[in-house]
């Protein structure tokens, strides 16, 4: 009674709204007022709902339930609350036929009252749903809510059938009663009460019928309802799921929309029933063929609405790789037994996506797909049906002419699956199909990067129910920056995300100039994001954002993580926050100039006595492979604070590598330091012609042996690191040479080195 007690003080604060929402009409907030201290102590937590054995466990409760209530009715004084207790405890009787029903109920109360008053300081319960791990999917009290009415208007539609043929039985009693008194007086008073009693038979019995009539309307109405809230929530788990892509939380729970699935077939084949037998009581009238062919229309969109692509393939496919992709039937329990059902794969292109949605199914075959048939397997431990494919491949892929500069991996693609399935009750098969995310398809390494670049455009800045795969051209810079962010967090695996400096890096780097003021608003290109390179660079923004990601999760995600690199920075912040600094201070920033590098800038004296802020070569993941970060801060002596005021060993000792004991076979340990010349940096640089977009000095660092038998290494020179031999057939994304495979077209290969 504890808890009925703490939340009847929060009643007075709830909406009606609230307070419908939390006590339905199956279970009135009378019931859970004159029955609280009975109600709290039963465990019904302990019931599995899925479990029919329970029901007679669930039986014994409902009756206990019908048969306190009663009492509660007799020993009332009040007359009025007499009658209304009376009242709903005959319509609780509903309960007795689907015991489980009312557990699940009374189960779904106590849990949101709880809910209530761990939120007491919040809103009122309708208005703060708790989303799952961040899905905007309907909350599970909801769904329950949904479920249970339209449960409730169904049972009240069987309960007015029962009533009907109670009274009909009746009626058929007094008529048979009525025949030998014919030979009576019309006027006698048996003859007369034997009519009277006969006319309010059937009164009462065409009354019950239009109860009826009407009830089997409204839970139509509810089903129709009920189901576009579902339909709805299998649409964000799949926007969800699309979104997770760059890095956005995402709940791949399937459980409760498979049974929401399953409650509303049950639901559907009850009011089929129920719907055939007032079809045949009524004669068959026009009215009931509509709502029959409104029923077929639902279960027909349930039924194919139900089949779901749970393991997506990879968005970016190679030619002749292998993948895995997993589809699952949310009704797969209620499947027809016998022939199994074989679900098949193939590849289609963006346009004919698009046909789908007007019924157009695709004949062209664009790809040859390698092992594209799976069968639908149940799984009776986890209740899921699911057809894996595990060894997909695309044999071959046929390209559609491309616009203008549109490249390769700007074309997208997708798998469509198609089965034909028969559902327990049905007597026709149901054609069921679903698509895949969309995917680009690519036949070498190095063209990896720019497709992943459209896979993260169009995970990013697509709209719900987009037609097939629209995306905008340009997207303000706010959504731009939210993707970058999310993006870098999910692929480093960190907390920690970019902030304002960051961003406005960002902005400033792919903009080309300086930003100030709200710029939230400013829209940014495809062609900024991944076509056009960089001012001065011969790379674009997505591959120089995605080579520091990848460069972060390989080698720096420690550093990261705690705050020790500042990360994206501009030349001109970093001479503001280091201007007043004491010699020696320095900072971790992200290389503007080199994909996938780290530079150290710190404060150094200059030759005319005064400071200067100096840059030290970056180092790349080939570099931090042979000595860790750490070990090379350690190494460097002209830098002994990381930005602000922190004394470098305390801050970075963790990291420092501890020489070992001698190998046992003898062989001395050896370890390789980074040395920083700053006098270099003075020197005058060797005499290279440089280009219009030649880019600023680094001092050379030198990895040297320091080995009882190994000699000093000697320093490189100074240079600039935008003198970079460019070669025809040199990726700079993955620093090798490519040579075309026998199976690459020529076209796309030169497609790739223009790229």
């Amino acid at each position: 009674m504890a808890l009925w007690m703490q939340i009847s003080q929060q009643l007075p604060q709830l909406s009606n709204q609230t307070l419908s929402e939390l006590y339905p009409d199956a279970f009135p907030i009378d019931v859970r007022h004159y029955l609280a201290n009975w109600i709290e102590e039963q465990k019904w937590e302990d019931f599995d709902l899925e479990n029919v054995e329970q029901e007679a466990a669930a039986r014994r409760l409902v009756d206990r339930m019908l048969e306190l209530l009663n009492e509660v009715a007799y020993n009332n004084p009040n007359v009025v609350e007499k009658v209304k207790l009376q009242h709903i405890s005959r319509r609780m009787s509903l309960f007795q036929t689907q015991p489980l029903q009312l557990v699940r109920t009374v189960r779904d109360i106590l849990r949101k009252e709880r809910h209530l008053l761990r939120h007491a300081q919040l809103p009122p319960f309708a208005q703060m749903p708790v989303p799952v791990n961040g899905t905007s999917q309907p909350p599970q009290e909801t769904r329950n809510h949904d479920v249970d009415s339209l449960v409730i208007k169904v049972m009240e539609t069987q309960h007015c059938r029962h009533q009907m043929h109670q009274l009909q039985e009746e009626l058929n009693w007094e008529k048979q009663e009525a025949e030998p008194m014919q030979e009576l007086d019309s006027k006698h008073p048996d003859q007369v009460a034997k009519q009277n009693r006969i006319s309010q038979l059937e009164y009462k019995y065409q009354v019950c019928a239009k109860k009826r009539v009407h009830l089997l309307q409204e839970a139509l109405h509810s089903l129709e309802q009920c189901q576009t809230h579902l339909i709805h929530s299998i649409e964000s788990w799949r926007w969800e799921q699309l979104r997770s892509t760059i890095g956005l939380p995402f709940d791949d729970n399937l459980v409760p929309l498979q049974t929401w699935c399953e409650q509303l077939l049950g639901v559907n084949s009850n009011l089929r029933q129920e719907l055939m037998l007032v079809k045949r009581d009524h004669g068959g009238a026009e009215h009931f063929h509509q709502l029959e062919e409104k029923l077929n229309q639902l279960l027909k969109t349930l039924i194919q609405s139900s089949l779901v692509v749970e393991k997506q393939p990879p968005q970016v496919i190679k030619t002749q790789s292998k993948f895995s992709t997993t589809v699952r039937y949310l009704l797969g329990e209620k499947m027809s037994p016998g022939k199994p059902v074989v679900l098949k794969a193939q590849i289609i292109t963006e346009s004919q996506a698009r046909n789908l949605g007007q019924g157009v199914i695709p004949t062209e075959n664009v790809g040859e797909l390698i092992n594209s048939t799976a069968i639908l397997e149940h799984n009776t431990s986890s209740k899921s049906t699911c057809a894996t494919f595990r060894n997909m491949s695309i044999r071959k892929i046929k390209r559609a002419d491309r616009k203008g500069s549109e490249s390769v991996t700007e074309e997208k693609f997708a798998f469509l699956f198609t089965a034909e399935i028969t559902i327990t009750g049905c007597e026709s098969p149901y054609n069921v199909q679903m698509i895949s995310l969309p995917v680009v398809v690519i036949v070498h390494g190095s063209q990896e990067n720019n497709a992943v670049a459209t896979i993260i455009w169009d995970c990013a800045f697509s709209e719900p129910n987009r037609i097939p795969f629209v995306v905008p051209e340009r997207v303000p810079w706010s959504q731009m920056c939210e993707a970058l962010s999310s993006k870098f967090m999910s692929e480093v695996q960190t907390n920690r995300g970019l902030d304002g400096y960051n961003l406005h890096c960002l902005a400033q780097k792919i903009f080309d100039r300086d930003i100030t003021g709200d710029f939230n608003q400013m829209p940014v290109s495809w062609a900024q994001f991944n076509k056009e390179v960089l001012p001065g660079r011969n790379f674009t923004f997505w591959q120089w954002f995605e080579g520091v990601i990848d460069l972060t999760k390989k080698c720096l995600k420690a550093y990261w993580s705690e705050g020790l690199i500042f990360g994206f920075i501009g030349k001109q912040h970093l001479h503001v926050i280091l201007q007043n600094k004491p010699n020696g201070t320095f900072l971790l920033r992200f290389s503007d100039s080199e994909i996938g590098g780290i530079t150290i800038a710190y404060v150094g004296p200059s030759e005319s006595g005064g400071r200067k802020i100096q840059n030290i070569q970056p180092f790349t993941k080939k570099d931090l492979d042979s000595a860790g970060l750490g070990d090379r801060i350690r190494d460097i002596s002209c830098i002994s604070h990381v930005y602000p005021d922190r004394p470098k060993d305390e801050v970075f000792k963790k990291f420092y590598t501890v020489i070992g004991p001698p190998h046992p076979d003898g062989y001395l340990p050896f370890k390789l330091t980074t040395v920083v010349d700053p006098e270099l940096g003075n020197a005058s640089t060797p005499s290279i012609t440089p280009q219009p977009d030649a880019r600023q000095d680094f001092m050379p660092q030198d990895a040297t042996f320091i080995s009882p038998s190994l000699p000093m290494g000697s320093f490189s020179p100074p240079y600039p690191d935008a003198m970079q031999p460019m070669y025809p057939n040199y990726y700079p994304d993955n620093n090798t040479i490519a040579e075309p495979p026998d199976n690459m077209e020529l076209e796309e290969f030169l497609s790739t080195l223009n790229t």
